[in-house]
């Protein structure tokens, strides 16, 4: 059965996912990298994956042109269909390595229907950024959540948890591990 989930997100100890003003030399906010140390793979296995548009690149408002496909060049690390968040219609975009981006444009919930259709079975990784996750979360769709904490205070940036009562929407915490880089939580429900 497919299962939603959030897998090695990182974050600082003070709950942040991105450090502020994501740009084109900063694609996780000025001091988002500092969150990345422990990266292991974390997108072996999911048969879809689904993403805000802030994953996918720093244009803003409608698409200027077609020339751009996304952070991670010609061969994403995804491998699997990816459905982009957006408000702005585009065709898909095949890209090298199994990865093809889907633009949808009419909510969370569309997304994670096509997504579920597309993994053929197997699970579905919402892979962020925050407001994406916070999304997700605040509507209940979410099975588990894997976030690493890194060993760093951001101060500033995406905030994950705030206004989220984890325990009422009946997420507890199901493994914990701490290893060099981060702490491994995973949340169930």
């Amino acid at each position: 059965m497919t299962r939603v989930r959030v897998a090695g997100f990182s974050l600082s100890l003070d709950g942040f996912g991105a450090g502020p003003e994501q740009s084109l030399e900063n694609p996780l906010g000025k001091r988002g990298l500092e969150l990345h140390p422990w990266f292991i793979r974390s997108m072996d296995g999911f048969g879809a994956l689904i993403l805000g548009r802030n994953m996918f690149g720093p244009i803003r408002g409608p698409w200027s042109d077609e020339s751009w496909k996304g952070w991670w060049g010609n061969n994403p690390p995804y491998h699997a269909p990816t459905f982009v968040l957006t408000h702005y219609p585009r065709d898909p975009i095949e890209m090298e390595g199994g990865t093809t981006f889907f633009f949808v444009t009419n909510g969370i919930e569309a997304a994670l229907e096509q997504a579920k259709l597309a993994a053929n079975g197997r699970d579905v990784k919402i892979g962020g950024g925050v407001e994406t996750v916070r999304q997700y979360l605040r509507a209940g769709l979410i099975d588990e959540l894997h976030f690493a904490f890194s060993p760093v205070v951001l101060g500033q940036g995406e905030a994950m948890f705030a206004g989220i009562d984890l325990p009422a929407l009946g997420y507890r915490v199901t493994k914990h591990q701490a290893t060099e880089h981060a702490t491994h939580i995973v949340l169930s429900r």
